[in-house]
C-alpha cells in the first residue's frame, strides 16, 4: 500500500453456532482459527501498530490470535460490535438471511426489532473515525460482516446495500482504507486466499 497508513477492516471467520448461547458469546471454530491465522502470510500484518476489536467473543478470538502472532495486545471497543439484533437472537439460516436482506433493503426501518441500518452505519463509522484519529501507523480492526458492509458503503460514498456485504456466509474477509484519504484502497478479500 505504498507505505501509507492503512486501516484493515477484518471480519471474523467461521464460528461455533449454538442457539443455546448468546450470539455475542459464540467463539471462533477451529476452521475459523485456521483461516484467520492465514493472515500471518500477509506482509501488512507485520506493519500494524495496533489491533482493535469488537467486544464480542468471535472478534476477540480473532484479534487475540492476530495479536499473538504480532506481539500486540488487542484493544477492545464496544462500538465496533455487530448490528444489534438482540430482539430476535439466533435465527435459523434461511430466516436470518431473509431478515438480513430486509435490514439492508430498508435501512431507515427497524426490521423485527433490529437496530436500523442507518443508525448502525453512523455508529461503526464514528468508531472507525475514532480509531483512525488516534492511529500512529497502520491498524487492523477485527469486527463483523454487516457493520463492515455499512462502513464500506459509507467510505465508497454509496447507498446502504447488501451488494456491498462480504462474499459467502462464513465471514473471514477484509477491506482496506487509506487513513489519510479516508478512501477505499480495495474491497473485500478473503483472509485465506488459497
Amino acid at each position: 500500500m505504498s507505505g501509507e497508513p492503512v486501516l484493515y477492516f477484518i471480519t471474523h471467520p467461521d464460528v461455533v453456532i449454538d442457539p443455546a448461547v448468546p450470539i455475542t458469546d459464540w467463539p471462533l471454530s477451529d476452521r475459523g482459527r485456521v483461516r484467520i491465522a492465514a493472515l500471518a502470510s500477509t506482509p501488512w500484518l507485520w506493519s500494524l501498530s495496533a489491533i482493535y476489536c469488537s467486544t464480542e467473543r468471535k472478534a476477540r478470538d480473532g484479534a487475540a490470535l492476530l495479536c499473538g502472532l504480532r506481539g500486540l495486545t488487542p484493544i477492545e471497543r464496544t462500538d465496533l460490535g455487530e448490528n444489534d439484533r438482540s430482539s430476535t437472537g439466533y435465527l435459523p439460516p434461511a430466516e436470518f438471511q431473509a431478515t438480513a436482506d430486509a435490514f439492508f433493503a430498508e435501512p431507515e426501518s427497524s426490521i423485527r426489532g433490529w437496530a436500523r441500518a442507518v443508525d448502525e452505519q453512523a455508529r461503526i463509522v464514528a468508531a472507525l473515525e475514532a480509531v483512525m484519529a488516534q492511529a500512529s501507523g497502520s491498524v487492523a480492526v477485527v469486527s463483523h460482516g454487516a457493520v463492515g458492509a455499512l462502513a464500506l458503503a459509507h467510505y465508497l460514498g454509496q447507498p446502504i446495500s447488501r451488494a456491498l456485504d462480504q462474499p459467502g456466509t462464513c465471514g473471514g474477509h477484509f477491506f482496506a482504507l487509506s487513513i489519510a484519504q479516508r478512501s477505499v484502497l480495495h474491497g473485500w478479500r478473503p483472509v485465506d486466499p488459497s
